[in-house]
């Protein structure tokens, strides 16, 4: 469990677009088709780091409470599957299913995604307006595995209720700690 902390890529920076396999639909799933008319989160995760199995039940919670609210959340995992085949796509629909994912998981199987978009770790959070410009880049919240401290999602959360109220957030944003992602 190596401590990871995600790249704080510039804010305003574009949404590197990208088509990836989305392992719940079985199909090839876009970026213009999965944004969210009012922003999107752009999160890379896995199935067996224990930092993310820390946050699925938040990042659900948080995606049903702005699903009604044209934020839509994207989940990417660009692991190495020959290194860590638990990361594998049949093993991410079932990783899916089992935490009641309602966004997309989408396997980055080249790793050019995960390259583009400067991500490090899992998890690793990015909110982007309805421009797909970033706004928000880095932690969930302070928790962590065996930290002690409630996993509630609150600066992502923060993030997302000054996008929609069109307020400045001001918040310091943390850098996201993580597993590294599984470089080939």
């Amino acid at each position: 469990m190596a401590k990871t902390p995600s790249n704080m890529v510039s804010l305003g920076t574009e949404a590197p677009d990208f088509s990836l396999y989305d392992v719940i639909s079985g199909e090839q799933k876009n970026l213009n088709e999965l944004k969210g008319k009012s922003g999107s989160v752009i999160m890379f995760i896995c199935n067996h780091c224990p930092y993310v199995k820390h946050v699925n039940k938040t990042i659900v919670n948080l995606a049903n409470k702005y699903k009604n609210n044209d934020i839509n959340f994207i989940a990417i995992s660009s692991n190495d599957v020959i290194n860590y085949p638990e990361d594998g796509p049949e093993f991410m629909k079932i990783n899916a299913f089992e935490n009641n994912f309602i966004f997309p998981y989408l396997y980055d199987e080249s790793q050019e995604i995960a390259k583009k978009y400067d991500a490090a770790c899992t998890p690793d959070f990015y909110l982007y307006d309805n421009e797909l410009k970033l706004i928000y880049r880095g932690q969930l919240d302070d928790s962590r595995p065996g930290n002690g401290i409630e996993c509630n999602g609150e600066d992502l959360d923060n993030a997302i209720k000054c996008l929609l109220s069109k307020n400045v957030n001001t918040r310091i944003q943390k850098p996201s700690i993580g597993c590294n992602i599984k470089w080939k």
